[in-house]
């Protein structure tokens, strides 16, 4: 190692140096003045600079893990990029939106001002260079290209403390290219653009050692990284390659030890990164490894170096941009309350994030993370804290991004840095350039020695300045918004720090409680700014409206947050009194409380707010806005007096009943004002105001509540009082006078007003409360008290309509109807409420038996089924239904009561009566005249005649009863009834299509019974006997939708071919007609059928070709294709002249179409014409023979008389469909052949293949195959695996001896299958047991005693017809010729002349023209090793 010359310091020739390039350490964002005399460097260097440009590093040592974890690393040297006076910065104003914040300004971009100006000045003055490369720990170092590392101290000055090197050395050298200082800042590490490394004692400048062979010559330096182990370093070159450096002493001599870790020649490493840790964490177990993260062209590799070299992980990148520079950071992070080291590695756009961990074993295991996606590529990745990481982009712009949310916080463009790259070192340009295109590709864009990261800050190089990048502390994000005046989006900033949701947050310390005190005190300094602000920046002159939309968009910033931080203090003090210096602010902020305190998130009010705010809505004549607060308010908060007196004055009878329960449990007063109110008018016969209608109906919801328990108008009243407010209003009720006596007032006058004011809805809250009264005795006599009340009202006061009587026999009849019911009803006030008005009856209550006496209820019968009043009809029957169920008139005339109800039109009283006395089939009247139940009448029916418990009488009374209403079931519903006729009236059903008088109605019934996709099918059987429904169906079907004539001849199977054709010619649908002379099998006729068709639209298309009609040439081609369908589906039945007979007029009529377009034979409609002239061409050349078919074509005038051009395009699209079925017929052939050649030889090989048995014993007598070792004896091998001596299984009889040989069979195998056999029969037997007998259809089995009686043998079980039609079509569908048939015809083909596609006088015989032959080629059998 040689020692370096004498270290010159920079600063002793400080003196004779001038500054020269001053502008290129300006700032923008600092506004620095421009000089006229350039400084010198010893005045930069003794300059004293203010607090902002500082730059002082935190000390390591605090950077524990809880700080991490905190996101410290925020230091107040940084120079403030925010600095300045904040009056000249311009006003922004924004909506509030409390819910959502914005970052701000995360982070603070500042320069570091002397080492930036003393790294220009000597490269001016000293012939430094230019900067290289940097690196930061305790102090900063700068390379450069001429071979120098100045060192500079992170004090406030940020003095020159060492330069080190020479310019000498730097031109033997060339540039440093590498910097790395070890974990206690005592050594520096530099790499050089020739390849050696040097070593230097940060203390004192002393060279230490020079490296010269640690790698191979001719490659630069590219990384050095020092790790925490101070002897360790890592060193990756030019090359690819990473080495090892392992620094030794002995006996005061210096060296250096070299160890290749990965050699270029297996892929290019163009970036390392060893895992430091903290002096905090020297103790944590991954330590033990000394992880090494390396980056390669292709891949990422960590590696341990500790206690052995050892690969831990290889990670592919997968496809990247070749340019895209790899990048790797480790940083540790907290993962479930443990200290994890992170791995985050990059090559274009995409981030991956790899968590190592190490278990108990001491295995090292990598998880892979949540990947982070960018639409950008990046160029540097740097952890600012374990969770915020900065990305450099290809386009130099800085993005601070959240890893765990993966949300952008901030850009930042830094192209103003002028960032140095490490172009020219990964080109290896200073040893000849000796390096591979894709490495220097990369190098293009890498940067990784000008950004280094220490302490939550990373240092950018530029070619003329140094910049730093830290997080803002909290306080600084938010005062940088403060300084622009964006105070709603600061507020929204700290209302994110005051609930944890904020990113990035640095400075704020302690536990959760103390954060949010801290942030709380800041914002309500924030929100008197804010108040300040609002007044500064009204406009003092303008409209009134002006004024008030400006304190509109501004005081609800105010209250909503101090609501959230619940600091009403603040609100309704300072900021309260601020506001109240202007009359409009004050006035805004009043009524701005309104929708708080309506949503509840105001409920309690300092006495002077209140005060102030009642006078103002006051003023503004808001009353309503007044009462809707009040009901909201906490009552502590009011002054009741005042309330009182003004609720009084103005009506505000919602807030008097609030402030008179809640202030003063007083719940009768107000019943007692709201009567006053509507009491009057109603006894003197007057009609009532519509505020007085108001004040009755409140009063009746407000009883409502009180003896329901809850409060008015909203919330409940407190469980303790509910039964005492229960009492008071049931006393204050049956009162026989009020409060104040009038001379004229009559006895109980609170329920007779109740009672004239409105009877229905009185009794309503009756029976509601009377719902609740079980077990409370003295409820129960409040009920009965008010009952006889009521009939005592009834009795004084005539004036009563029949129709309020009616409501109080509803209530008595609802009452007396409950099982549980105690209720007594006088019989002699009863009968002289009623005895005028309804013939004097009266009531008598049971009480034991609990049921009415039968004269006692007839008028009140007669009067609930009166046909007169419809009003409340549903009701009425509603109430005498329950009355019956009760059994409350079971002493009653039944047959009175049912004749009753039919004239009332009460059906289900009248159901309820039928089924009584089991008259089912008088019941179906009844849905019938139903109207809200009409369509019950078919489940009805169906129940009946379904569902066993009817007697068989009782069924067919049913049945008939509805066969002899089924022309009104069918209009109601035509599906259902369809439905219910397939289940119960299959056999009836010609009769019930005779009743039917309406057309249409047939339709619909038919159609749900024979052409529902998911209806319930008619019987079959029925159907096969009668086909004039089907024919029937067909016609009707004609009639009202013809376009599904062709899918139901289709699907049916039911109708005479000669009927149905007559019908579909009386209704003139050819298609349809065609259809079924096909299937008759009079194919000429149908062809003609549709030959006639397809004239009539093409001469249709050729008419109005000039008009260009799609629509008709669409029709056309359709017709053309059912056609040629036609003729496929037949010609492989007839003989060659019937098939002539078929094609060749469907060509004709093609073509003669297409001469009477030949003059305009570039119109759109001649291409259409060829178009289906090739089409029937293509399709008739597998049928007809070539020959035959030009042979037609040249004898055509259109085409014997032209040229051959005219038919060209037809003759070669003919010999291009010849060679496709060529080409397909020999490709299924060899396929074929294949296959079957395949199956013999794996046939062949399982039979000649060696068994192996399973055992080395007989399955028989369990001993050894060799158990006579004197003898031969025949042991017998099955394919299964079980073995056998010959004797053992003749003694089974196992054997069958035939033509000479002996067939054996596995007497094991033979048995299991056997017993299988028995077991599935027990089961299928037993399963059969299981199914209900509803839903099988029952078959016997029986033995055949003819013959030998011990010859018996079971009978096949009888399959259903439907199954067995099922089965034959099924059998049908897959049968097919076997593969030999298919190969003697392919191969008789083959060797024939072909004409066509097959040879005419054997086609007719040919397999392939079967209509059921299909070639499905399935895969080969799996065959067994």
């Amino acid at each position: 190692m040689a020692e370096s010359p004498e270290t010159r310091s920079l600063a002793s020739a400080s003196s004779q140096l001038n500054l020269a390039e001053a502008e290129g350490i300006d700032d923008k964002e600092f506004d620095i003045p421009q000089v006229d005399t350039p400084p010198t460097l010893e005045s930069i260097l003794n300059e004293t600079e203010d607090e902002d440009e500082s730059f002082i590093l935190e000390d390591p040592a605090l950077l524990n893990m809880d700080n991490i974890d905190t996101h410290s690393g925020e230091t107040s040297s940084l120079a403030s990029s925010d600095s300045g006076d904040r009056t000249n910065l311009k006003r922004r104003k924004k909506a509030s939106d409390v819910s959502s914040s914005v970052p701000g300004s995360v982070v603070r971009r500042s320069v570091l001002k002397g080492v930036s100006a003393q790294v220009v000045s000597a490269a001016d003055r000293v012939d430094a260079g230019l900067p290289t490369a940097v690196v930061v720990s305790n102090v900063i170092a700068v390379g450069t290209s001429h071979g120098l590392a100045l060192v500079f101290g992170k004090d406030p000055n940020q003095a020159l403390r060492l330069c080190l090197g020479s310019t000498a050395v730097g031109a033997q050298y060339g540039a440093v290219s590498a910097l790395s200082i070890n974990s206690d800042c005592t050594r520096l590490l530099c790499g050089f653009a020739k390849g050696q490394i040097t070593m230097w004692d940060l203390a004192n400048g002393k060279l230490l050692r020079t490296i010269t062979d640690a790698h191979p010559p001719g490659t630069a330096i590219l990384h050095i990284k020092f790790t925490d182990d101070p002897t360790t370093a890592i060193c990756n070159d030019s090359g690819g390659s990473v080495f090892e450096l392992a620094f030794k002493r002995v006996m005061g001599v210096r060296s250096c030890e070299s160890r290749c870790l990965f050699s270029g020649a297996k892929g290019e490493v163009c970036c390392i990164e060893p895992l430091l840790v903290k002096p905090e964490l020297r103790d944590h177990p991954i330590t033990q490894h000394a992880l090494l993260a390396m980056a390669s062209l292709t891949k990422v590799m960590v590696i341990g170096l500790k206690p052995s070299l050892k690969v831990w992980l290889t990670f592919p990148y997968g496809k990247a941009n070749p340019a895209s520079v790899p990048l790797l950071s480790w940083q540790f992070v907290a993962v479930q309350s443990a200290v994890t080291p992170m791995l985050a590695f990059c090559r274009g756009d995409a981030i991956h994030f790899l968590l190592v961990k190490k278990d108990e074993s001491g295995a090292i295991h990598v998880s892979k993370q949540k990947q982070l996606h960018l639409h950008y590529d990046l160029i540097n990745l740097t952890w600012i804290n374990s969770r915020t990481l900065a990305l450099l982009d290809s386009a130099e712009k800085l993005h601070v991004v959240d890893r765990h949310s993966q949300e952008e916080l901030e850009i930042v463009d830094i192209a103003e840095v002028q960032l140095v790259y490490n172009s020219s070192h990964f080109k290896s340009l200073a040893t000849g350039g000796n390096v591979s295109q894709a490495l220097a590709l990369v190098g293009e864009k890498a940067c990784y020695q000008s950004v280094s990261g220490y302490g939550g800050q990373i240092i950018y190089l530029g070619t003329k300045s140094v910049h730093v990048i830290t997080l803002r502390t909290w306080r600084e994000r938010v005062d940088y918004l403060l300084k622009q005046e964006r105070f709603i989006e600061a507020l929204s900033l700290a209302w994110s720090f005051h609930e944890g949701k904020a990113k990035a947050v640095v400075g704020l310390f302690g536990d959760q409680s103390k954060r949010k005190g801290v942030v709380a005190d800041r914002m309500a300094e924030i929100l008197l700014q804010y108040a300040d602000r609002a007044l500064k920046k009204c406009p003092e002159q303008g409209k009134l409206q002006v004024m008030e939309q400006h304190f509109e968009d501004m005081v609800p910033v105010m209250v909503d947050y101090c609501l959230l931080l619940e600091r009403i203090d603040l609100l309704f003090g300072q900021i309260y009194n601020k506001l109240s210096e202007i009359s409009v602010a004050k006035g805004v902020f009043l009524e701005c409380l309104e929708p708080y305190i309506l949503n509840d998130k105001l409920p309690s009010i300092t006495p002077l707010v209140m005060k102030d705010l009642l006078i103002h809505f006051q003023d503004r004549d808001m009353m309503e806005n007044i009462e809707a607060c009040i009901v909201h308010m906490d009552i502590t908060s009011l002054d009741i007096q005042q309330v009182v007196h003004m609720c009084w004055e103005h009506c505000l009878y919602d807030a008097m009943i609030y402030v008179y329960n809640r202030g003063m449990n007083d719940y009768i007063t107000p019943m007692e004002k709201l009567f006053q109110v509507i009491g009057p008018p109603l006894r003197a016969g007057k009609s009532l105001s519509d505020e007085q209608v108001v004040m009755g109906n409140k009063l009746l919801v407000y009883i409502s509540c009180c003896l329901a328990g809850r409060a008015y108008p909203l919330g409940n009243i407190p469980e303790d009082l509910v039964p005492l407010v229960k009492h008071q209003v049931f006393e204050f009720l049956i009162r026989l006078h009020s409060t104040e006596v009038a001379s004229d007032e009559e006895l109980h006058p609170q329920i007779r007003t109740l009672l004239h004011f409105d009877t229905r809805e009185f009794l309503n809250v009756l029976a509601l409360t009377f719902e609740d009264f079980k077990n409370d005795k003295q409820a129960v006599e409040h009920q009965q008290r008010i009952v006889d009340i009521l009939l005592t009202v009834m009795v004084e006061n005539s004036d009563f309509t029949p129709s309020q009587v009616g409501c109080l026999f509803t209530f008595l009849a609802r009452q007396l109807a409950k099982p549980d019911s105690t209720l007594f009803v006088n019989r002699m006030l009863f009968d002289q409420v009623i005895g005028i008005g309804f013939g004097g009856f009266g009531t008598v209550k049971d009480v034991e038996a609990k049921h009415l006496s039968s004269p006692s209820w007839t008028e009140v019968l007669e009067f609930l089924c009166s046909p007169d009043d419809e009003s409340r009809h549903a009701e009425r029957q509603q109430v005498l239904l329950e009355l019956l169920q009760a059994g409350g008139v079971a002493q009653f005339d039944e047959n009175r009561l049912t004749a009753m109800a039919e004239k009332a039109a009460f059906y289900q009283v009248c159901e309820f009566m039928y089924e009584k006395k089991q008259l089912y089939d008088k019941i179906i009247p009844c849905y019938l005249n139903d109207p809200v139940r009409k369509e019950e009448i078919f489940n009805y029916v169906h129940n009946m005649l379904s569902i066993p418990g009817y007697s068989a009488e009782e069924k067919e009374s049913v049945w008939n009863k509805t066969m002899e209403h089924i022309k009104d079931l069918v209009p109601i519903n035509p599906s259902k009834a369809a439905e219910l006729v397939a289940v119960h009236f299959s056999t009836e059903l010609q009769v019930i299509v005779n009743q039917l008088e309406d057309q249409h109605l047939v339709f619909r019934l038919l159609q749900s019974l024979l052409d529902s996709s998911d209806g319930m099918q008619v019987n079959r059987e029925v159907l096969q006997l009668n086909p004039d429904i089907h024919e029937q169906y067909l016609d009707l079907l004609c009639q009202y939708d013809p376009h599904r004539v062709i899918d139901f001849l289709r699907v049916s199977e039911y109708y005479r071919l000669e009927e149905a054709i007559q019908i579909a010619e009386n209704h003139k649908l050819h298609e349809a007609s065609a259809f079924l002379l096909e299937k008759k099998g009079d194919v000429h006729a149908a062809f003609v059928v549709l030959l006639e068709i397809l004239k009539h639209k093409l001469s249709l298309f050729t008419d109005g070709a000039r008009e260009k009609n799609e629509e008709t040439g669409q029709a056309a081609e359709s017709t053309l294709e059912e056609t040629i369908a036609l003729c496929q589906r037949n010609s492989h039945s007839l003989n060659q002249q019937q098939r002539e007979a078929l094609w060749f007029p469907l060509l004709e009529a093609v073509m003669s179409a297409q001469k009477l377009l030949k003059d305009g034979s570039s119109s759109p409609a001649f291409e259409s014409l060829k178009h289906l002239t090739k089409q029937v061409l293509n399709s008739m050349t597998g049928f007809i023979a070539l020959p035959s078919i030009l042979q037609r074509i040249l004898q055509d005038p259109m085409y014997g008389k032209g040229k051959l051009g005219e038919i060209q395009t037809l003759i070669l699209g003919m010999l291009d469909t010849f060679n496709y079925e060529q080409t397909l017929l020999e490709t299924t052939t060899n396929l074929l052949n294949h296959d079957l050649h395949w199956s013999l030889c794996n046939l062949r090989g399982a039979v000649s293949r060696g068994l192996n048995p399973k055992q080395e014993h007989c399955s028989v007598c369990l001993q050894q195959y060799k158990r006579r070792q004197e003898g031969i004896e025949e042991v017998i091998v099955f394919s299964c695996g079980h073995i056998y001596h010959s004797q053992c299984l003749q003694s089974k009889d196992c054997g069958v001896r035939t033509e000479g040989q002996t067939q054996w069979t596995c007497y094991k195998c033979n048995s299991s299958n056997k017993g299988g056999r028995h077991r599935d029969l027990g089961s299928e037997v037993n399963k059969s047991r299981n199914t209900s007998l509803a839903q099988i259809k029952v078959t016997s089995a029986y033995y055949s005693t003819s013959g030998n009686p011990d010859n018996k043998k079971p009978t096949e079980v009888a399959l259903e017809p439907q199954q067995i039609q099922a089965f034959d079509q099924l059998r049908r569908l897959y049968r097919g010729p076997p593969r030999l048939a298919i190969l003697t015809e392919l191969s008789r083909n083959r060797n024939s002349d072909k004409q066509g596609l097959f040879h005419p006088g054997s086609v007719a015989n040919s397999v392939f023209q079967n209509e059921n032959f299909q070639l499905r080629l399935s895969p080969p059998p799996v065959i067994e090793d």
